[in-house]
């Protein structure tokens, strides 16, 4: 990847390098319940530690407001150490005297920093938390593609003080992002889900113009049903983002968005409700939609078998019971069989994939839901331009 300081230009043997990572993982009872980020974030550490570096970790967790001990990095550092087969110090700070003392004193373990965001300065990306980050590394690697696009003081601000390169995690992201921005091959097919529209609508806008189809289920396919006058019952819509909406569906591309033609409702939103199929166009007036019918499944899948590149952002209903899992499964297992290039992003599409044992079957995996979908809007991600200026200016 040429537009990247990469990391094999780094010279490491015997020096510091600084990681920023992301191991925003989900705890359940203080147990890292979901390890896939840990895993993506191995490949690079390995191969900094196999020529010689000592490895200096850092990430967020969660959105502590200040220090919070339910979102220490102490069980991240240790479902590290069993992943990754070799000693790992957690220290109690992100740059303080513990985090120095870790640095010259624990040999070849990998020392990961408390949690950066109980640093007041991290999300202001303070000058005086990045360069002292710094000083506890002779280089930095940007790995953590899920918070590129935050302008925060380790993924953004050390970057004026030490040697800088992508992370191979890092790199694979921007790649197959890449691909899908410039050269995706045709018939080029995005499939979205997830409860919010307005979470997705800028992406959207963008991406119409370049993509054959665009297939919405999940929650915020209702508002964009709602836009086109059709009955919705009780499920979500937000009503503030209808007039955009019609707008989109109203334009040269809004034809390239296909909605459900059936949908499974429920009176209740609770896991044992009682369910029937209905048309998506005439939805009863006290139900609300929870999952993609049968007709929707099957339409949907034959277009994704036969797409050559596809992205899949957000499942198809809430797939975390398994009542109403049928048509986010159904959707993966056609991933799964598509011969093209097949991106899937966002943590409940990773999720869900994951669940279904897939991954192996995805071109691609992404770590950073947001990420991607700001790159795929068109955005530059404040991490990679850091990259990029430094590489320039060096």
């Amino acid at each position: 990847m040429s537009s990247l300081p990469p990391l094999d230009g780094l010279d490491v043997a015997g020096r510091t390098v600084l990681v920023r990572a992301d191991l925003n993982v989900p705890l359940t009872r203080g147990v890292v319940a979901d390890d896939f980020r840990i895993r993506a974030s191995l490949p690079t550490i390995t191969s900094l530690r196999s020529r010689g570096a000592r490895v200096v970790v850092c990430s967020h967790l969660g959105r502590p407001e200040g220090v919070d001990l339910r979102l220490s990095m102490g069980p991240v550092a240790a479902r590290l150490a069993e992943l990754g087969g070799f000693d790992v110090v957690k220290t109690d700070s992100v740059a303080g005297e513990d985090a120095v003392s870790a640095v010259r004193t624990s040999g070849d373990a990998v020392i990961v920093l408390e949690n950066t965001r109980f640093e007041p300065g991290e999300t202001l990306n303070d000058t005086d938390l990045a360069a002292a980050m710094s000083r506890l590394a002779d280089a930095f690697v940007l790995d953590a593609f899920g918070s590129a696009h935050r302008a925060h003081a380790s993924t953004v601000g050390v970057t004026a003080h030490l040697p800088s390169a992508a992370g191979l995690l890092l790199e694979a992201e921007m790649d197959a992002f890449a691909s899908l921005l410039a050269n995706p091959g045709n018939p080029y097919v995005v499939v979205l889900g997830g409860a919010k529209v307005s979470d997705k609508l800028t992406m959207m806008e963008h991406l119409l113009p370049k993509v054959d189809l665009m297939l919405v289920g999940g929650g915020m396919c209702f508002s964009l049903l709602a836009a086109r006058g059709y009955e919705v019952g009780s499920s979500l819509v937000e009503e503030s983002s209808l007039d955009q909406l019609e707008s989109l569906l109203a334009s040269e591309v809004g034809g390239k968005i296909v909605l459900p033609e059936d949908v499974v409702v429920v009176e209740a939103l609770t896991e044992d409700a009682p369910s029937m199929t209905v048309s998506a166009s005439d939805m009863p007036e006290n139900c609300l939609g929870v999952d993609i019918g049968p007709m929707t499944v099957a339409r949907f899948g034959a277009v994704i078998e036969e797409a050559a590149s596809v992205f899949w952002n957000g499942p198809m209903g809430v797939f975390e019971w398994a009542a109403f899992r049928a048509g986010t499964a159904e959707i993966a297992a056609a991933a799964a069989r598509c011969s093209g290039f097949t991106v899937v992003g966002g943590g409940d599409s990773v999720a869900a994939v994951r669940l279904f044992g897939l991954e192996r079957k995805m071109s691609h995996i992404s770590s950073g839901g947001g990420a991607g979908l700001k790159m795929l809007e068109g955005r530059e991600l404040p991490g990679i331009v850091a990259l990029r200026e430094w590489m320039n200016d060096a």
